[in-house]
């Protein structure tokens, strides 16, 4: 019987496993099965540092499985904005040099960036994260996914998990985008149509001409945001473009990475790529989807393009195109954050963030604050704004009276300068 690519994905990881170990659990892996997998890598943020190392502690692991296998990076709290982000930077930094660990970052960009753009994750790996959108780096053909602090402690002294290996959601594009319409207008839609929970521990495997032609970049989007409709992963079968961004060359192995014909979906989406329209989530529900047609002339306080699922170049160099030689409404506060410093440099660069600093966009530092509501422009009872971020849950970008619109970069640059949702 065929296997989907997530069935394929553990097979192989517990074959090494097993290797390893020498504890057989089972020789081809099938939605339901409970399995425990190898971990080639962690990713550890701020916020959850301090709860992960007294966790750690607590459980009485005399060393970290493999200090090279784990990454901690700074970006939800930097920088510092409230007295006690000091505390987790140094809990962090004291945790670091107690178990040997050298990975890690401090404000170099979003840890989901990170991860991918420092080569941490490579096609086949199992990765968790101490953040919902770790489903990111399904991007690049790895299964990935976010845990919780005590589960984090447990994998830094064991190197292993278990997992219950998720049923599949087959979603298939074929076709060419329209003008003006990108992958966030795809997994908006697709989140619509599935619901915020109807993916609920699910996998997402994405396919089809429009997947293939698709950027890494724009894959990201999209494995970033399936945890809105309850995913446990998204992935994309590796190909050249995955090989080119790892800088790597793909194996056999990693070749083989993809859904069989005859393997066994719990549901099966078809989408013709010509019938996708501009979209946003509208508040408070990430899944309330309406086409941006629908919603013009509605006013808007503030536009923030950035976060993990819009903040990388190419979605600076969209909203840099809908902006150029304009200046944004009077009326609006323009608010840019890169991903990461590389992305932040290139876009320096190529003249991107003159562009849009010449439009009256405020660029920030490469970090989460803003998304998260913790700094870098945070809105107030009554105001609106469009973001390009993941979530748009009361209270997520200052108090729970701020409207938030989740649209792709163009909508948000095109609602920027008409200081009101725009149709692109």
């Amino acid at each position: 019987m065929g296997q989907t690519l997530i069935e394929k994905l553990v097979t192989r990881n517990i074959q090494r496993h097993e290797e390893q170990t020498g504890i057989h659990s089972v020789t081809a892996a099938k939605a339901g099965d409970i399995v425990t997998v190898s971990v080639d890598r962690v990713m550890i943020h701020d916020i959850f540092i301090p709860f992960v190392a007294e966790k750690f502690e607590e459980m009485g692991f005399p060393k970290i499985w493999n200090p090279d296998k784990v990454v901690l990076i700074y970006d939800h709290l930097v920088p510092a904005s409230q007295q006690d982000d000091v505390r987790h930077f140094k809990i962090g930094d004291a945790f670091a040099a107690k178990y040997g660990m050298k990975n890690v970052h401090r404000s170099d960009g979003i840890c989901h960036q990170l991860m991918t753009e420092a080569g941490y994750v490579k096609p086949g790996d199992v990765v968790f994260g101490t953040d919902s959108h770790t489903t990111t780096y399904g991007c690049v053909g790895a299964f990935s996914s976010g845990i919780g602090y005590t589960e984090m402690a447990s994998i830094l002294g064991t190197g292993s998990m278990w997992i219950k290996v998720p049923e599949t959601i087959q979603v298939k594009i074929e076709g060419v985008l329209p003008a003006q319409v990108t992958s966030k207008d795809i997994i908006l839609t697709l989140i619509g149509d599935l619901g915020a929970d109807g993916a609920t521990y699910k996998a997402l495997e994405f396919s089809g001409s429009t997947i293939e032609n698709m950027t890494v970049a724009s894959r990201m989007t999209m494995s970033n945001m399936a945890v809105e409709a309850g995913a446990k992963c998204a992935l994309f079968t590796p190909d050249e473009k995955t090989a080119d961004y790892c800088q790597i060359s793909l194996t056999e192995q990693e070749t083989a990475l993809k859904g069989d014909t005859d393997a066994t979906y719990c549901q099966t989406i078809t989408y013709k790529a010509e019938d996708f329209v501009p979209v946003m989530a509208c508040p408070s529900q990430v899944d309330l989807i309406k086409p941006v047609s629908q919603l013009a002339g509605t006013k808007i306080d503030q536009v923030f393009i950035g976060s993990c699922t819009n903040g990388r170049y190419e979605d600076l160099e969209a909203a840099a195109q809908v902006l150029q030689g304009k200046t944004i409404s009077p009326f609006v506060k323009l608010i840019v954050t890169p991903a990461s410093r590389q992305i932040f440099t290139e876009a320096a660069q190529s003249g991107i963030i003159k562009t849009l600093t010449a439009a009256g966009a405020i660029v920030t530092h490469p970090g989460c604050g803003l998304c998260c509501g913790r700094a870098g422009g945070i809105l107030s009872d009554g105001e609106r704004v469009v973001a390009t971020n993941n979530r748009n849950f009361l209270g997520r970008m200052g108090t729970s009276k701020v409207e938030i619109y989740l649209a792709s970069p163009v909508s948000a640059a095109m609602a920027a300068l008409k200081g009101e949702i725009t149709p692109p």
